[in-house]
């Protein structure tokens, strides 16, 4: 039985970042899942069952005869081949097999730990809070999946955004969980703390629209920049139209206000790194943040001047990721308080 707290610590930091990457590479997998439109390519929930995939052409004639009966199929792919049918499938399958294994990752651990380790002084039952997200996260991707299954040709571009967001709060849940086990020195000198939190706000409110872009095929338009054909803002809409109801149906919208967001972050970002000089402290706390940024920036563009190639499109989705974390590593250091 491990016995003291230098086991224990050493053991949750490991689970910690073990599950970190897991859900990054299950994010990774997501993405590519939407990016090649396979995301319906099993129609049932499959909780218990599916763990292997088919293994002879009767359960694959099974598989693909129910594809066959959602309006994807009936109305996009109805010439799609059983072997056309099988690198969809298998983007799926991978995507779910890799939810079970967070699943199990996400809980045996702490059972361990919870019979080991309930004695130690810094034992926290905290740490489950992130095998119940996960089993919310498994409900909300059956709930955006089943969107897709009756009336639509494809996932609703909400329910889509709702299971990115949760996964992305998991993964930066987490990684705040791995900066409290470490030795983080704080600063010294506070940021106000209000500035912190509209710059994070901006960053969430930038991903959600990146999933609605997704959800909706928004980056195959407008596949220009700075400008949008030529103009600031998109030419097949008007006035009227930003005060209708169904403005965020509208991909052209979601990728104007994607961009504005985008310009407003920077300018913010800008006015953080500034408040980084005058208060001296040291860059070093900010640089990894201000080349994600750039990074993510870059990457948007390429992907928008690609017309959403896949490749990067992926890229651009992970290192949303990679934004998150190190822009946590600088509200980390201003708090003082631990979860």
């Amino acid at each position: 039985m491990f016995v003291n707290s230098d086991n224990y610590i050493k053991y949750l930091k490991l689970w910690l970042i073990t599950l970190f990457i897991l859900i990054f590479l299950m994010v990774g997998v997501g993405g590519l899942t939407r990016l090649t439109d396979s995301g319906l390519s099993i129609t049932a929930w499959e909780l218990f069952t599916g763990i292997l995939p088919p293994i002879n052409i009767n359960e694959w004639n099974n598989y693909f005869s129910e594809y066959k009966k959602i309006p994807e199929y009936k109305n996009i792919n109805f010439a799609m081949t059983l072997n056309e049918f099988k690198v969809i499938f298998y983007w799926e399958y991978a995507h779910r097999l890799l939810a079970r294994i967070v699943g199990l990752t996400s809980l045996l651990p702490l059972l361990i730990f919870t019979f080991k380790f309930k004695n130690n002084k810094y034992y926290s039952n905290k740490y489950y809070l992130i095998f119940l997200l996960v089993c919310l996260q498994g409900f909300i991707g059956w709930y955006m999946v089943s969107s897709g299954l009756i009336e639509n040709n494809d996932v609703s571009h909400f329910r889509l955004s709702i299971h990115l967001t949760l996964a992305l709060f998991i993964l930066c849940l987490i990684f705040w969980f791995i900066l409290d086990v470490s030795s983080i020195e704080k600063f010294a000198i506070k940021i106000p703390n209000f500035l912190l939190f509209f710059i994070l706000i901006l960053i969430i409110l930038q991903i959600i629209l990146g999933a609605f872009l997704s959800g909706l095929d928004g980056g195959l338009i407008y596949n220009s920049w700075p400008d949008m054909n030529g103009r600031f803002s998109p030419n097949d809409v008007d006035s009227n139209d930003y005060l209708n109801s169904q403005i965020f149906y509208n991909p052209s919208i979601i990728q104007f206000f994607h961009r504005i967001t985008a310009y407003i972050l920077l300018f913010f970002i800008l006015i953080l790194n500034c408040l980084f000089f005058f208060k001296k402290l040291n860059f070093g706390n900010i640089i990894l943040f201000d080349i994600a940024i750039f990074l993510q920036i870059f990457l948007g563009i390429i992907t928008l001047l690609s017309g959403a190639e896949i490749k990067y499109a992926s890229l651009h989705q992970l290192g949303s990721i990679f934004v998150l974390s190190s822009y946590l590593v600088i509200l980390y250091k201003n708090f003082n308080q631990r979860l």
